[in-house]
């Protein structure tokens, strides 16, 4: 065998023999928190910048009230 091989048999063998971690911690909470959060504020960045260069600032009491009046 090669030595490539040889390492590559011995990580196999040593990710077979580890324990897998089946709980969460307080760690992968706050960091799937912190993901949500980015997503959201990304999200929210994006949409309002497409509104800025379609050149319609979108205002929700201007909206909604158009819309009730309107029936």
């Amino acid at each position: 065998m090669s030595i490539l091989e040889i390492a590559l048999a011995s990580q196999i063998w040593a990710r077979r023999r580890e324990k897998r971690q089946l709980g969460l911690d307080d760690a992968d909470a706050l960091k799937a928190l912190l993901r949500i959060a980015f997503v959201i504020a990304a999200f929210t960045l994006l949409i309002s910048g497409l509104n800025l260069a379609a050149g319609r600032p979108q205002m929700l009491a201007d909206g909604s009230a158009s819309v009730v009046t309107g029936r």
